[in-house]
């Protein structure tokens, strides 16, 4: 019988642990967060040092009976959840379960899940941390005041269902404030001039055209450009100087979390979450055939570029083997780790040298193979030598300017066999990556041609998921095991949209960064937002009191939610004012916000309902779009009118250019060449009880039913339901023995939106309705 258990939180690591430890330890899971805030209140008592209420999950009952029931006989008890602020929470929680005051509770640290880690963890345990867990239930308990008492405030003035956090609205202010800064950029004229050289020395080559009289020149429109090119045309082109030397480029450290998400969604094209979720599954284990489960890569939230010695020499040791002598230094390269970083963990890398992965392919998915490579090279490149370049630049004066050549050649590859960062669309691009000839100093060059071509100075570009994380790291906002849930959150509350790999700001988003800026402008401030993270940091290293850090935020916060709940502008109510001006009775309109989506409205409703949809132009204002529609060459079948494109709240259709004489409309479809083309009504075998007509196969927002073809003058529907040929029949209802009290017939039992109820057989003539009741 075991003596000693071990919790973790995943089922994975359990298969990976055990192998390692013997019949001794008895492994389980907490399957995560044992214990959480409520759902329905605040739990937090504002007026008791906000002393968290913490209740344990309905779905972790079951298992934390089961890891009592084990804590019971067991001698040790070693609390192993992940090693950061999240997972000694989960510790916490655990042990105020099974009970704090046994002795023999330890925490136990995996940065990663080798053999000799664990049993060494095991060997030297620690004791449970309480100024991380402080840190981490600070973070909890700001993140709840902010979102439980600012998300109200948008459901009453805005839309219900919406939300706000601490830094997730931040994300979404900075990807609004890059999108204002575009729309209000204006663009500048320059042109560059270049010239096409040749030498005594082949090859010929390229100079640009950057003095004029020793100050730096910028051509701003044609006729500047036309009138240089005509003197250049008659002037000679000599050699001013001629300078070479030799440059490194050193490696890059081994990744940190928010690096891997960088580099892994501009190479592999991984969305941050993608990325984490791998990498989550390469660090608990994967199965290896007869190894069984190992883990493969060490913990994957960190800030830190630290390496153990024992990896060092392993690296070195590989590089040694299977790479020339040059391109392996003399010593293992130590990085820097930045002030801010926490250095709790290593880097990321792999957990052994010996699987690598060319080797292990077979074993791994197509994502775990290309993530698990990335970080292997990454890791393989840090301890390699740096590459080498002969750099060289060639300034060429004609009349009183200057052109620019250069160039440069590798000499050396060094960590650049392994790997090579990639780069962002706002990266400088390399001009040296080019040969250039030899020339010598006063050498007369021949002027094969002059070239001249317009430009124009860009706006910054919109946030990738990779410059925004590393934008979100350089400003102090949230911390890298957070960075995947900020971005997956504002996509999944529909604020921002990612489109051909750019974050665009939705109307939505808009609307609500605006609101909350306006109103909440300390806790939109990003500045402000990184000193709370400092805090926490300062917490988890015991220079900083919870307490103390609550109640200096809160203060403010307070006066802020108080003018907010007064005095932020009611939109569901009166909508944004805009200066657009009704088309049918002048008043102004206004911007509101409808299931979905923004929509121009009158001003003036209910006397005038006039609606609009708008979008807007590349400076952000307001272009109403006019309600048109569209005639197409199929004809209604009911009156013979021509149909027209309209679009509904679920999309295009066609509608009778009849309407509302007719109202017969048509589901569409696009075929190969996009040309529109109605759904064909599926009838079925089953006649209208009301009418005699057959019944169409339709699909409404609740899903398939029957409905009479003889809509709209008979507006029967019925339930389907499928037999085993696949065969569709019409579901009977369920009729009961309550009698309509409007016609005499049957109530049947119904479904709606919010449940059963029941509504009369006779519908549609009768629509009647009533509750159900227990006893119907």
């Amino acid at each position: 019988m075991p003596h000693s258990l071990i919790i973790v939180e995943s089922p994975t690591k359990v298969k990976t642990i055990k192998k390692y430890v013997g019949n001794d330890f008895d492994v389980r899971a907490s399957m995560g967060h044992v214990k959480d805030l409520p759902k329905s209140s605040l739990g937090i008592d504002l007026k008791n040092d906000f002393a968290p209420s913490y209740s344990t999950l309905d779905s972790r009952k079951k298992v934390m009976a089961e890891l009592k029931k084990a804590a019971k006989n067991a001698e040790n008890i070693y609390l192993a959840p992940d090693p950061d602020r999240e997972g000694e929470a989960i510790a916490w929680h655990i042990a105020d379960e099974i009970g704090r005051e046994k002795q023999q509770i330890h925490r136990v640290l995996f940065n990663d899940l080798t053999k000799n880690t664990i049993l060494e963890a095991i060997a030297h345990p620690s004791e449970l941390n309480v100024n991380k867990y402080e840190a981490q239930q600070t973070r909890r308990i700001l993140d709840r005041l902010v979102g439980y008492q600012i998300s109200p405030i948008l459901w009453e003035k805005v839309k219900r269902g919406l939300s706000a956090g601490r830094v997730q609205s931040v994300a979404v202010r900075m990807i609004c404030d890059r999108e204002n800064q575009i729309r209000k950029f204006i663009p500048e004229e320059y042109w560059n001039i270049t010239a096409k050289l040749e030498g005594k020395n082949p090859p010929p080559f390229e100079a640009k055209l950057i003095i004029k009289q020793g100050k730096k020149l910028k051509v701003q429109n044609q006729e500047q450009a036309q009138a240089i090119l005509e003197i250049l045309k008659t002037s000679p082109f000599k050699v001013e100087d001629v300078e070479k030397k030799e440059t490194k480029r050193s490696p890059s450290p081994p990744f940190t979390t928010s690096k891997l998400q960088q580099e892994a969604s501009r190479q592999l094209r991984f969305p941050a979450k993608k990325t984490m979720r791998v990498a989550q599954q390469l660090y608990e284990g994967v199965e290896l055939g007869d190894e069984g489960s190992v883990g493969l890569i060490t913990y994957m939230r960190t800030d830190s570029v630290r390496t153990a010695a024992e990896a060092l020499n392993e690296v070195r040791n590989f590089i040694r083997n299977n790479y020339e002598p040059e391109y392996l230094p003399p010593n293992a390269r130590a990085f820097k780790v930045k002030g801010s970083a926490q250095d709790a963990h290593e880097a990321i890398r792999p957990t052994s040298m010996d699987y690598r992965p060319q080797d292990i392919k077979s074993f791994l998915t197509a994502d775990q193979y290309r993530l698990y490579q990335l970080i292997w090279n990454r890791f393989v490149a840090s301890q390699m030598n740096p590459a080498v370049f002969d750099q060289t630049t060639i300034n060429v004066s004609s009349d009183v300017y200057l052109f620019r050549a250069q160039g440069s050649v590798m000499k050396f590859a060094g960590y650049t066999a392994v790997y090579t960062e990639g780069k962002d669309e706002t990266d400088e691009n390399n001009d040296f990556a080019r040969t250039l000839p030899e020339v010598l100093v006063g050498e007369i060059l021949k002027l094969l041609s002059l070239d001249h071509e317009q430009k124009f100075t860009q706006p910054p570009p919109r946030f990738s998921e990779a410059s925004l994380v590393r934008e979100l790291e350089e400003k102090g906002i949230g911390r890298p095991s957070t960075y995947a849930t900020i971005l997956s959150t504002i996509q999944d509350r529909s604020y921002v949209k990612l489109e051909k790999g750019r974050f665009f700001p939705t109307e939505l988003g808009t609307l609500v960064n605006d609101l909350l800026v306006l109103n909440f402008p300390q806790i939109l401030d990003i500045e402000f937002t990184a000193l709370l993270e400092n805090q926490l940091d300062l917490i988890e290293e015991g220079k900083l009191k919870r307490l103390a850090t609550l109640e200096d935020f809160y203060a403010p916060f307070e006066v802020e939610l108080k003018k907010a709940q007064t005095g932020m502008e009611n939109v569901k109510k009166n909508g944004t004012p805009t200066d657009i001006v009704c088309n049918k009775c002048g008043s102004p309109m206004v911007i509101k916000l409808g299931r979905n989506g923004e929509f121009l409205s009158c001003s003036n409703y209910p006397s005038c309902k006039n609606t609009q949809n708008f979008s807007r132009n590349a400076e952000g204002k307001i272009v109403p779009v006019e309600n048109q529609t569209v005639e197409t060459e199929h004809i209604c079948e009911k009156c013979g009118k021509p149909m027209v494109l309209k679009r509904g709240r679920f999309g295009p259709f066609l509608g009778c250019s009849g309407y509302p004489d007719c109202k017969n409309i048509l589901n569409i479809k696009q075929d190969e060449n996009g040309d529109i083309k109605p759904v064909e009504q599926e009838f079925s075998d089953v006649k209208c009880d009301k009418c005699g007509k057959p019944m169409v196969l339709k699909h409404g927002r609740y899903g398939p039913f029957l409905g009479c073809s003889g809509y709209p003058d008979c507006q029967n529907i019925m339930k389907i339901k499928k037999d085993r040929d696949g065969k569709i029949k019409a579901e009977a209802p369920q009729t009961t023995d309550e009698v309509c009290d409007k016609c005499g017939r049957p109530m049947a039992v119904k479904r709606g939106r919010y449940g059963s109820f029941l509504g009369c057989t006779g519908y549609p003539e009768c629509k009647n309705i009533r509750k159900l009741k227990a006893n119907s």
